[in-house]
């Protein structure tokens, strides 16, 4: 079992979450963050003072998958995130030792997986199929 973090721009949101649903991914949670990385500072003026934005607005997705998944889950997040460009982000990989599903008391494996990836999957096409937009 692992935990995929990953920092993203906050305009690609909707096209990883594409990709990780058509990779059968999910179970995410997401969070608005700011951080500091390869970007250069954005000075700006505000009624003649000068602004300085050190921190840009970013978007951390945290996903628990078993083995079976880790795999799908990096290429989905790099297939929506990616623009070649400075500040695409970063994605993080770390093992998980146990994780419990508080409603039933699933463990591990159990309490990640709630369905099998080719039910999410073909789930994801026929809605695709429905919704070309």
């Amino acid at each position: 079992m692992k935990l995929i973090t990953t920092i993203i721009r906050p305009e690609k949101l909707a096209d990883v979450k594409a990709a990780l649903f058509r990779a059968g991914v999910t179970g995410i949670s997401l969070s608005r963050v700011q951080g500091h990385g390869g970007e250069h500072d954005t000075v700006e003026q505000y009624r003649g003072t000068t602004l300085v934005f050190e921190f840009v607005e970013k978007v951390r997705i945290d996903i628990a998958v078993s083995e079976p998944f880790v795999e799908a889950t990096i290429a989905a997040i790099l297939a929506g995130a990616r623009t070649n460009e400075v500040g695409d982000g970063k994605i993080f990989v770390q093992a998980l030792e146990r994780v419990i599903r508080i409603r039933t008391g699933e463990q591990d494996v159990l309490a990640l997986t709630p369905v099998s990836a080719e039910e999410v999957q073909a789930r994801a096409i026929r809605v695709a199929k429905e919704d070309p937009s």
